[in-house]
């Protein structure tokens, strides 16, 4: 409902954003990329949950955010760059199909109640819990929790609604914004910009021989 309404807005006004406050659960967030990417609409959507913490603050222990994805449709010539990414270095669905099934992670994407990294996401189900690294791990992540604030900001900040109001109850706080790009310097040109960065990107000498470079949401559409 909300992109059937941002759409109509932007095609008038060049612009639409909304925020959601309580929403169900919105699920993975490329889905709602690529039809209003086609379309000719830049595509910003992302998310928080304020009754959950399971992602630490850069150099803290306790838990205090969600991974906080994030997601940006971007039309270009051959078809939509579709990129849905969390600021938190592994999501909380890979972690429970880990812990499940008993398995431990290829990295140490996991801090245990104490902050020592660790590839054992049963540390999340600790007393007191563990927590998810940001992204950017050790090394970097103090980029990762910046994203995670700002995706905060433009969630709950925009909304009025999330972790200051001692949320128990789950619902996600959604942030959605669509621009047209015939507004600005026009779709075409907007598509054939966007279109040399995907064909430089793929033509780009890979690291790896026989495994080429790809867009983000290449492979996903591929498939579809």
């Amino acid at each position: 409902r909300g992109l059937d309404w941002a759409q109509k807005v932007a095609r008038e006004y060049g612009t639409a954003t909304l925020a959601i406050r309580k929403s169900s659960h919105i699920a993975a967030l490329a889905a709602y990329l690529e039809q209003p990417a086609r379309d000719g609409f830049m595509v910003q959507l992302m998310c928080s949950d304020p009754s959950v913490a399971i992602v630490a603050p850069f150099g803290g222990t306790e838990p205090l955010v969600t991974p906080n994805p994030m997601s940006y449709g971007i039309p270009a010539k051959d078809g939509p760059i579709m990129i849905d990414i969390s600021a938190s270095i592994t999501t909380s669905a890979m972690t429970n199909r880990l812990h499940n099934s008993s398995k431990t992670g290829a990295h140490p994407w996991w801090l245990d109640s104490h902050g020592s990294a660790t590839t054992d996401p049963s540390v999340m189900a600790g007393d007191p819990p563990g927590s998810l690294m940001p992204l950017g791990g050790m090394e970097a992540g103090h980029k990762g929790f910046s994203l995670a604030l700002f995706v905060e900001s433009m969630t709950a900040g925009l909304s009025g609604h999330g972790r200051a109001d001692d949320v128990n109850s789950w619902g996600a706080t959604v942030y959605l914004q669509l621009t047209d790009c015939d507004a600005f310097g026009g779709l075409q040109e907007y598509e054939r910009q966007m279109q040399w960065l995907v064909d430089r990107s793929m033509a780009n000498k890979p690291a790896n021989k026989g495994v080429p470079v790809r867009v983000p949401g290449q492979r996903a559409l591929a498939r579809k």
